[in-house]
């Protein structure tokens, strides 16, 4: 299975490697992830210890490596394995329910299936769990939901925990969208934090556990291992690394900031691109005039990126989008590329976006309002686009929570 797994992960490399050469030149850098300086500094931690692993496809070394594999070969005692949404080889479509099962003899527990958090059953025989997953840095992607709910099963169980700290790939200083309002809490946003929340794995770790999870007497071993040589202000490319796709429709760092702007379209009726080559970059509808609405766009002046006027056709892929919006219908919109990654504010343009289409289109454009809720975090966005609001107005009504939310963020940043 260890031949096999780094057959797998090679694979993943070399699809995604020719995406990264059409780039912006690479800054070399000595980066290092949590997971290189476990293995070169902490390894003693996970001596004569039952250890359960949080991870999945991208749970790899610098060079590639996955961490299974690397455990297992020093000897490690890997006890339990869990996987988050996607599935543990990163190949399954969103949504899907998946079942326990097992890696060379260790079970492998899946944390989207019959339950999203850790039981008693599965961690009660561990000494320690190892976190250790790529994630976007968004709200609404569900690692991070998954990340809560291992340490609070960890912190229950009293199981000390240690993460090992990867990039942000929206970089460590883009903060913003609407902060989650309490009732519209679900897989998708557990915690009243922004869309964009501007911190790795680890500190958001920090904030979960001081915030949300201890109380102001409770104790808990969670040991964080930085990553060395990564700064607030790095975009993916920075790091030297190649980009493994975390879920089957984030095929490379491009899409992954975009993803903050798009992912509101899957709670509307307009196509965010799933079932094409090129999903979150390129949005559109049927009843869709390319040319009208990169008009209304460029009404708000950007220069941070560029419009393309495109049509396609959603089809059913598996192990991506099995039913995607309008599947086998034409669908016209626009292709976006983003030119300047470090100073595109995804959430903006999301916002201008959905403006864009309802005033365009106000008797054919939907919301799916549960859908988009929950996503928001709030109504207030949904309604107030209804309300025939500008941009600058929904904006503007998140920014007393937003800059709350910045000030307490600061004393978990550890970079």
């Amino acid at each position: 299975m260890i031949v096999k797994l780094k057959y797998f992960f090679t694979l993943l490399l070399i699809s995604t490697s020719l995406v990264n050469c059409q780039q912006s030149e690479k800054v070399e850098t000595n980066f290092k992830l949590g997971t290189d300086v476990l293995i070169d500094e902490y390894l003693n931690l996970l001596s004569g210890k039952k250890v359960g692993l949080v991870i999945n496809h991208t749970s790899v070394l610098s060079n590639g490596t996955h961490i299974l594999d690397t455990l297992l070969l020093l000897g490690v005692n890997v006890s339990a394995i869990f996987s988050p949404e996607h599935g543990f080889y990163g190949d399954l479509e969103r949504g899907k329910i998946i079942w326990d099962s097992e890696i060379e003899n260790v079970p492998l527990y899946s944390l989207h299936g019959k339950t999203k958090k850790p039981t008693n059953d599965m961690i009660k025989d561990l000494d320690l769990i190892v976190y250790d997953i790529q994630d976007l840095g968004v709200r609404f992607y569900t690692y991070v939901s998954t990340l809560y709910y291992v340490l609070e099963a960890s912190v229950e169980n009293n199981v000390p925990m240690i993460l090992l700290d990867r990039p942000n790939p929206n970089n460590g200083l883009k903060v913003g969208g609407p902060v989650l309002e309490s009732e519209f809490k679900s897989f998708v946003g557990l915690t009243e934090i922004p869309v964009l929340y501007g911190m790795t794995a680890g500190e958001l770790a920090q904030l979960y556990m001081k915030e949300f999870i201890l109380n102001s007497t409770s104790n808990f071993d969670l040991k964080i291992i930085k990553m060395k040589n990564w700064y607030r202000n790095m975009l993916w490319y920075n790091t030297g690394m190649e980009w493994i796709l975390p879920s089957p429709n984030i095929p490379n760092p491009q899409t992954a900031i975009m993803y903050a702007a798009t992912c509101f379209l899957e709670g509307t009726n307009i196509s965010e691109g799933r079932g094409t080559a090129k999903p979150f970059l390129q949005v559109g509808a049927p009843f869709i005039s390319s040319e009208d609405l990169i008009s209304e766009l460029n009404k708000f002046g950007y220069e941070t990126f560029q419009m393309h006027p495109i049509s396609f056709t959603p089809k059913s892929i598996k192990g991506k989008t099995e039913k995607p919006k309008y599947e086998n219908e034409i669908c016209n919109g626009i292709l976006i590329e983003v030119i300047d990654e470090m100073n595109f504010n995804s959430v903006q343009f999301g916002v201008n976006l959905i403006y864009a289409f309802y005033k365009l289109y106000p008797n054919q454009f939907e919301f799916k309002e549960e859908h988009f809720d929950l996503l928001a975090g709030t109504d207030q966005f949904r309604k107030s686009i209804l309300e025939n609001k500008t941009p600058d107005y929904i904006i503007n009504s998140w920014q007393a929570e937003l800059n709350y939310f910045k000030s307490k963020r600061e004393k978990y940043l550890l970079y």
